[in-house]
């Protein structure tokens, strides 16, 4: 596999009829002197026009991640993921490591990282909108992110390998979650580790839900696996370490519907009579976060 034929042909991406006037509004705001903290908000000030800031931000949902704040701007995405990166922080340290995050959407985690002072960041995302939110929120920050527009199947193919692997909600959109989890350990130098998370449900057997259409309505959801059917993929894709670190119930604190989203969010997916429910009556989502190490010291 030839990743930089495939880096280049996917920067044509970036030229869609619905991507090209979200990138030529990037372009239209001057560059300006701009300041950051990195809190629970990624907060930004800036002496841009803040109705043209607006303006583009808007023109960039759906905002899924985050929140930001670009002076009083306020982006209230759908998740709060300051909530599941509070949740993580206690059990990674990547002080002068190469780190990659896995379907990064608009990179809120990488930006959090930085306090970490990681050796490099690289996000995985094959989506020019969410390439482009990451682009805008950078354009702030001015951080060296590296930003791929590939996915997990191209991991193992990539120039270098990662001390750390964050993959955070995309393995049950796989068809093929062993093979995923292959990728993973390929991409990871000696002893290297993945930070994972990943629907589950209850259960003591080594089995997995498998949705016939849908799960909490949405479509690409294969399989929804007990956490012992999910270390024993883990197992067999050649991890020597398999160690739950949390578990939690998704909650509409956490994901809900705002200004800042189209469509709907977590009080659709759910049954309105019974909230421990989805609408197509499985169990309601919760999440395993787990550590894989590849080698054992």
């Amino acid at each position: 596999m030839n990743i930089q034929e495939i880096k280049k042909d996917r920067q044509k991406w970036m030229t869609w009829k619905n991507i090209a006037p979200l990138r030529e509004a990037l372009k239209n705001l001057a560059p300006s002197a701009s300041k950051y903290e990195l809190r629970d908000v990624v907060k930004i000030t800036t002496n841009l026009d803040e109705k043209e800031v607006y303006k583009v931000a808007k023109q960039l949902m759906p905002w899924r991640k985050g929140p930001f704040q670009i002076n009083d701007i306020y982006i209230d995405s759908e998740w709060k993921s300051n909530i599941k990166y509070n949740l993580l922080r206690p059990y990674f340290n990547l002080k002068d490591k190469r780190v990659a995050d896995i379907g990064c959407n608009n990179g809120y985690y990488m930006f959090k990282m930085l306090e970490d002072k990681p050796k490099k960041l690289v996000g995985f995302d094959p989506s020019p909108l969410y390439k482009t939110q990451f682009d805008f929120i950078n354009g702030f920050i001015g951080s060296d992110i590296v930003y791929e527009l590939l996915g997990v199947e191209h991991l193992e193919f990539y120039e270098e390998k990662f001390d750390t692997i964050f993959c955070l909600g995309v393995l049950y959109h796989r068809s093929d979650p062993i093979a995923m989890l292959k990728s993973l350990y390929k991409g990871l130098d000696k002893q290297g580790e993945v930070i994972l998370d990943t629907f589950y449900i209850d259960g003591k057997e080594e089995t997995a839900l498998c949705p016939e259409s849908s799960y909490s309505k949405i479509p690409n959801i294969y399989f929804v696996p007990t956490i012992k059917a999910l270390k024993n993929w883990c197992i067999r894709a050649g991890f020597s370490s398999f160690e739950v670190l949390e578990t939690t119930k998704t909650d509409l604190h956490e994901q809900r519907k705002t200004e800042w989203i189209e469509g709907q969010s977590l009080e659709d997916f759910l049954d309105s009579n019974d909230s421990s429910k989805t609408v197509e009556g499985y169990p309601a989502p919760q999440r395993v976060y787990v550590r894989l190490v590849k080698d054992k010291k």
